[in-house]
This record gives structure tokens, C-alpha cells and sequence, in this order.
């Protein structure tokens, strides 16, 4: 009965976070981020006389709900450190502009904060007001995503607890490709994926796949598996990169076969481009794994037609990194507060925890970033589960053949990638694939724009 009622709980949270998309905020974390006008404030009911308040910040409305939850499962399983959680939900930028303010002036300060990935570096400079998580994260280690842990970690410490992997994985309409005589089974690298969109073009007059040029998932991991970044070792920017060139000029070579073209709102996740999806005008996305909920959610015709695969890589002996993870929220702990070890050790059960994870599949379609649970095929090929229901096959056995080799950019935990990623999304990939300036030109644009911002 309890699993029910969570189930039900979230799935309401997330449809009203969904709906609101149009008027929604987003950074680069691929979570989509209710745009209400004021906080929203969620407040747990808890018996008993011994038990502490912990005030929580998000961004995301449906955080809240999975929170209370979880922590009603810890209160059951610790009745001896009970914790009542009061939660805020505000707007993407309110909050994070009002967590920066209460850490520099040591007042106001919340005991827990949803960050954004695309925030967090700024949070990392000068005094650090979060608390270093690693002992927290301790008894879960071993069964980690590393390199979900990396992205919020400075200097060994780490700072935040992480929501999902996100591995960018590719979906492939299996229907239109089978019917277009290709098999999406055999598409391995990038050149074999270029061959069969040139195919697909040919046979049905419809576009393969998008370019993007509102978002950064295909060139982020294309750039990862060539080893490039968009900062070098000592933190310096390197846009201009042999390897972004490379990139670029790669992605451009797809758009000009014209079996591979932009798209209305310029990237898969966007409510533009859905429709276009659905009716079968585009017939593949590289994207992170969190995309599944969009599909189920918002491309309901594409039911039982839509494969997940491993995506491309440059070369088949390419192992070290096939794939990254996409976006991600770290949860942080504000070190002054007075509960601060009891918050870290309660948030580390509920965004860790092998129960947690479990739940952050049912409900939300996500990738756990506790490997543990995705060899439990009990939970993984669930027929009662949407989200198997939804796809041609089973969406773990995917992620268990990138477990050891899930990377990421340099530049995810660098203070100067958002506006990189400002830069990249409204400049540099508009300029090169709707304005058709040389990629060299608008790389050393955009170095230059950047350059001058960081006095470098």
C-alpha cells in the first residue's frame, strides 16, 4: 500500500512539473523546473517529541514529494533520529541567488539545497559554505557512479549528493528504421551511424536525427569520447580546441547529407520538438537516459516502437569512454547548520540508498546512480513498470554495458561553464548550423566573447 501511495504521490508531482514545461526554467541539468511565482512550502506531519527539523531548498517541485517519502522510510527505520523536513520550493534563479546571499552573509542559510549542475561551480569558489560529504557517501561508495560524484567534487571533497547518471544513450524509432531497412543494432560508430541516416534519408525523405543548437548532449559527448574539453588542465578556456573543431565539423558534415537537420526549439527536449517526434519526422535522439520520461509523458504514439542503444563511439576499440552522463541536481548540505551531520547522513539514504533508487526508477524513469539495483531484473524487467512497458526492450540492459565507462567533461565543475554553455547554446551553434559561419570563425568568437569575460 505505501509503495502505491508514493507512486501515486510523485506521478502527480511530476505530470504538474511536466505540463508546465512551456513556462518553465531550465539550467543544464535536463530537470525540468517549475516556474511558480512564489515558494511553495511542503512541511512533514511527524509524531513524537524527539525529532529535528531540517529546512530543505529545491527548485523542483517534484523533489519535494520524493523527499518526504524517503524520508518517512527513514523515519521508520531510525525512530531514533527522526527528522522533520520543511521544504521551499522556488524559482530556478530566486534560489540559487538566495542561497548565494545566506552563505556569504551566514544568515538565512537553508540545511539542504538542491543546486543545479550548471550552479554548482559557483559554489565552489572562495569559502565553501557546503559540507564535505565524503564520509556520508562512504557506506555507498562501491556501487556509485564516480563520475556523478566527480561533478560535484572539489579539490578530493565532495560536496553533493546526485540525482541520476544520466547516460546519454541513443533512442532509436526501431518501427521506422526496420521499415526503412535498417537496423539500428548495427550502428556502432559515428561514421556507420552517418550511413545509415544518409539511408534513411534517401528511403523515406525524412530527417535521421536533429542537430542541436539550443543544447550540448551530441556535442558534449562526442567531444568526451575524443578526449577534449572545454577547458584544458589548468582551468584555462580552450574552446578553439583541435578536438571541439573536430566535433563541430563532424556534426556539420551530417547536416549538409540533409538527412540530419535543427530543429524547432533546437534540441530533443523541448516541446517544439516533441510533435515532430511523435508524428515520425525525426526518427533518432542522442540523449541522456532521462529522456525516457519525455517519451512515456509526451510521445505517447511512439509506444512499443522506440529501442535504446548504446550510442556511437569514433572507433569500436574506443572503451575508456563510450558514453557521460547528461545534466544532474547535486543535493548539499550547508555546513554552518546545526543539524549538519544529521542532514548529510539522512540525504546520503535518500539519494543513495539501494530502496532510494529503486523508487528514482518506478516513479520517474531515471538512471539510479546505485548500480546495485540494475541487476535486479525483478525491478529492471517489471511488466507492470511504464517505463518497460513503453520501450521495445529493456532499457538496463543498456546501462549495464556502459557501467564502466560512463565519463565526463572537465568543465562540468569548472565556475566558468555556464556561461560557456550560455555561450555555446544562444551563439556558437546557432552561428554555425543556422547561420553557416565557418566553425573555426565561431569557435574563436565565442573564446574571444569569453575570453574578454574572464579577463583571460
Amino acid at each position: 500500500m505505501k509503495k502505491r501511495v508514493l507512486a501515486g504521490l510523485l506521478c502527480v508531482a511530476m505530470a504538474a512539473s511536466m505540463i508546465t514545461g512551456c513556462n518553465s526554467a531550465k539550467g543544464v541539468s535536463g530537470e525540468t523546473t517549475k516556474g511558480v511565482s512564489s515558494a511553495g512550502k511542503k512541511e512533514m506531519e511527524v509524531g513524537g517529541n524527539d525529532v529535528t527539523t531540517l529546512n530543505v531548498w529545491t527548485f523542483i517541485e517534484l523533489h519535494q514529494n520524493f523527499y518526504v517519502a524517503m524520508a518517512e522510510k527513514w523515519n521508520e527505520a531510525h525512530p531514533d533520529k527522526k527528522v522533520k523536513l520543511v521544504l521551499s520550493n522556488m524559482p530556478y534563479d530566486d534560489m540559487h541567488n538566495k542561497l548565494s546571499l545566506a552563505l556569504e552573509s551566514g544568515e538565512g542559510a537553508p540545511d539542504i539545497v538542491d543546486i543545479e549542475l550548471g550552479k554548482f561551480p559557483a559554489f565552489m569558489t572562495g569559502k565553501i559554505g557546503l559540507m564535505e560529504l565524503n564520509d556520508a557517501i562512504e557506506p555507498y561508495r562501491k556501487n556509485i557512479v564516480k563520475s556523478r560524484l566527480d561533478i560535484y567534487t572539489k579539490d578530493g571533497k565532495e560536496y553533493g549528493f546526485p540525482t541520476h547518471v544520466g547516460t546519454t544513450v541513443a533512442f532509436y524509432n526501431e518501427k521506422l528504421l526496420s521499415d526503412a531497412g535498417i537496423n539500428y543494432e548495427d550502428i556502432k560508430t559515428w561514421d556507420q551511424f552517418k550511413e545509415a541516416g544518409v539511408k534513411y534519408y534517401e528511403t523515406t525523405g525524412k530527417y535521421f536525427a536533429c542537430v542541436e543548437t539550443s543544447a550540448q548532449w551530441m556535442v558534449n559527448l562526442m567531444l568526451a569520447q575524443k578526449g577534449g574539453d572545454y577547458v584544458d588542465e589548468n582551468g584555462k578556456l580552450n574552446l578553439a580546441s583541435k578536438e571541439m573543431a573536430e566535433v563541430l565539423e563532424y556534426i556539420k558534415g551530417l547536416q549538409e547529407t540533409g538527412a540530419f537537420a535543427t530543429i524547432p526549439g533546437g534540441q530533443p527536449d523541448n516541446e517544439e520538438a516533441y510533435p515532430f517526434y511523435n508524428s515520425g519526422d525525426y526518427a533518432v535522439q542522442i540523449m541522456p537516459f532521462w529522456q525516457t520520461s519525455r517519451y512515456v509523458n509526451y510521445m505517447k504514439d511512439l509506444k512499443k516502437q522506440v529501442a535504446i542503444a548504446t550510442v556511437p563511439v569514433w572507433n569500436e576499440s574506443d572503451k575508456e569512454v563510450a558514453t557521460i552522463g547528461g545534466g544532474g541536481t547535486g543535493t548539499a548540505i550547508v555546513k554552518s547548520g546545526k543539524h549538519a551531520q544529521l542532514a548529510a547522513e539522512v540525504m546520503a539514504y535518500i539519494k543513495l540508498s539501494e530502496e532510494a533508487n529503486k523508487e528514482v526508477w518506478n516513479v520517474l524513469g531515471f538512471d539510479p546512480v546505485n548500480t546495485a539495483v540494475w541487476s535486479d531484473t525483478s525491478l529492471t524487467q517489471n511488466p507492470d513498470n511504464q517505463f518497460v512497458q513503453y520501450f521495445t526492450n529493456y532499457p538496463f540492459d543498456i546501462l549495464l554495458k556502459t557501467k564502466d565507462s560512463i565519463g565526463a567533461l572537465r568543465a562540468y565543475t569548472d565556475e566558468k561553464y555556464p556561461s560557456i554553455n550560455n555561450e555555446f547554446c544562444n551563439v556558437t551553434l546557432n552561428s554555425i548550423f543556422e547561420d553557416g559561419v565557418d566553425v573555426t570563425e565561431a569557435l574563436q568568437s565565442s573564446q574571444e566573447t569569453l575570453n574578454n569575460e574572464f579577463k583571460e
